[in-house]
């Protein structure tokens, strides 16, 4: 790019970041280094130079984004400290979020036990062992109040990471806040609710894809006419990672999802300016410290372009791609527990860097068992000291320009467009024969069928285990420095006494409540099932009426059925 271009996307920059400035938007703050340098709050090319293929790279705030969505970086807004946190009973959580926000979180992100998951209630004989393990149990509204007492949810971002029965416990988490005294414009949040992630990674459905997907998009449909703050999709490339994918893997998988929920709306007619700025992503951050913070500049630059030129965006807003960040589970060991501390400081830096919107630090002990409350101040200290001592917020994409880092953010983008280029091809996606579903959504339905995203993930996780063990790749304490003076440490264990008075509790509510109201609004949600209704007010009805998870998907699956994974070969 010419000097000169150059030059006029610097000003234009200056305009947005002094626009900022002017509306209060960016922060009071000691924007020195440690030493009492200043520093400016973005970098580039000395002015009058020329940098060949810039346009890639940019200013902070304009198209492509890869350097950021907005001009002002992180001196506008830090990252939301969202610590993903559930364990045992609605009660428990809820003095564990009550600790996260006293000690400085700024927002709330739910884990769910495996009944909940999969929209199972607690005393279904399914559940038996496994009630409050591996997050909360949640079995009706009832325990969403407890859950959030003492928390404005009007005044609370609340993420919940369930996808399966999603679009249910949404319906659950609104009356909560309904009887908290807020209707459902005043929420804010996301939900996850990708149901191609679990088909392709995590295993967590519930029906076959096309009941999901109407859910989907039914709630797309709700969110865009009434609850203009809230995210009804939280599209996931973390469990794609956490399966043992590439980076590349990760960010074009989880991107083709993305691609396939913009068809959905635009399939119910929603203009893509209006609900694509509700569609917001989560992806792993990886110990690979470079390859990380390129995959997420690619994966905005890639957003930002595939939303304009191929889906017709023309609002900023809608090209912008939001996403939350999470610490790799996969790659915290057993041995020597707290080599885990630096691993995911690393690994957090690498997301800070990247341009992240929120972060969830794990905990030292995760890989062991649900975080005990030390280890789990430990993990949100280790947000803070980035966020106060480092000085990595003073600077929008303070790695912008680097050559290694640009390199490596094209050679990502180049992998994943490959990748998108074989989806669409599965699809059967042809110049003038494009599938009235949309041709990525054919081809990651048709991939889904045929075992190929299992199959991709399954050889990446293969040639990286192989490379593990034969030497190429290293793990302290696992296969090197495996010399330790440390003890084992004490876990955090659910007590069986959970499951037995949580399912207790269950029994008690479900005589205390209507039962006539309970089963009428099940019985209109049986029929409502089977037509073309939104069901989102019908399921809001059962919700309010204490119907429970169970109840609800039983009804779901009597219409339309369970999904079996074909076996491959």
């Amino acid at each position: 790019m010419d000097a000169e271009h150059i030059d006029g996307g610097r000003q234009r920059w200056a305009r947005r970041y002094e626009e900022a400035r002017e509306r209060g938007r960016v922060r009071e703050a000691d924007f020195t280094t440690l030493s009492g340098l200043e520093v400016e709050p973005v970098y580039g090319p000395p002015a009058g130079t020329e940098y060949p293929g810039f346009d890639r790279i940019g200013w902070p705030g304009e198209y492509p984004f890869t350097r950021g969505i907005h001009a002002t970086g992180y001196r506008g807004k830090t990252w939301t400290i969202r610590q993903f946190a559930g364990f045992g009973n609605a009660q428990q959580t809820n003095e564990r979020y009550r600790m996260i926000l006293e000690s400085g979180g700024g927002g709330l992100s739910v884990a769910f036990d495996m009944p909940t998951l999969m929209g199972r209630d607690s005393d279904d004989p399914l559940a038996h062992g496994e009630v409050g393990h591996c997050g909360v149990a949640i079995d009706s509204t009832a325990d969403m109040d407890v859950l959030f007492d003492s928390i404005p949810l009007g005044q609370t971002t609340t993420s919940m990471t369930i996808s399966g029965p999603a679009v249910p416990i949404f319906c659950m988490y609104v009356a909560a806040a309904e009887r908290q005294g807020f209707a459902a414009k005043d929420l804010d949040g996301t939900l996850q609710t990708d149901i191609y992630k679990e088909y392709i990674a995590q295993k967590e459905w519930l029906f076959p894809p096309e009941p999901h997907l109407r859910l989907i998009g039914d709630l797309m449909e709700y969110v865009d006419a009434e609850m203009p703050r809230y995210k009804p999709l939280s599209v996931s490339g973390y469990h794609i990672r956490e399966a043992g994918s590439t980076a590349a893997q990760e960010l074009a998988f989880t991107l083709a999802d993305g691609f396939a929920y913009v068809e959905l709306g635009k399939s119910r007619g929603l203009d893509v300016n209006s609900f694509a700025p509700g569609l917001s992503f989560f992806f792993d951050a990886h110990v690979d410290f470079f390859e990380e913070i390129a995959k997420f500049r690619a994966a905005r630059r890639i957003w930002a372009r595939w939303l304009r030129d191929v889906y017709g965006a023309s609002d900023e807003r809608a090209m912008w791609l939001r996403f939350h960040t999470q610490t790799a589970g996969v790659s915290l060991t057993g041995p020597q527990p707290f080599n885990n501390v630096v691993r995911t400081a690393i690994e957090a830096l690498a997301g800070v860097l990247g341009g992240t919107n929120s972060l969830h630090t794990n905990a030292l002990d995760e890989v062991l068992a649900l975080p005990t409350a030390q280890a789990a101040e430990i993990a949100l200290r280790t947000q803070q000291v980035i966020m106060m001592e480092t000085g990595v917020a003073n600077v929008a994409d303070p790695l912008g320009g680097s050559w290694y880092l640009e390199a490596l953010t094209d050679r990502i983008e180049a992998q994943a467009e490959e990748i998108f280029a074989t989806i669409l091809k599965m699809g059967g996606a042809t110049e003038g024969n494009q599938h009235a579903i949309g041709p990525m959504t054919a081809g990651i339905l048709r991939g889904i069928e045929d075992g190929w995203f299992t199959g991709e993930i399954a050889d990446a996780s293969f040639a990286f285990q192989q490379a593990v063990e034969d030497g190429r790749k290293h793990q302290v304490g696992v296969t090197a420095h495996t010399d330790t003076i440390t003890e084992p440490l004490e876990i955090l264990r659910i007590s069986h006494e959970v499951e037995r008075q949580q399912v207790q509790q269950l029994a008690s509510r479900r005589l205390a409540r209507n039962e006539e109201a309970v089963q009428s609004t099940l019985m209109r949600l049986t029929h409502a099932a089977g037509t073309d209704e939104n069901l989102i007010p019908v399921l809001l009805d059962a919700a309010r009426a204490e119907a429970t998870l169970g109840e609800i998907c039983g009804v779901l699956r009597g219409v339309w059925g369970e999904y079996r994974e074909p076996a491959w070969v």
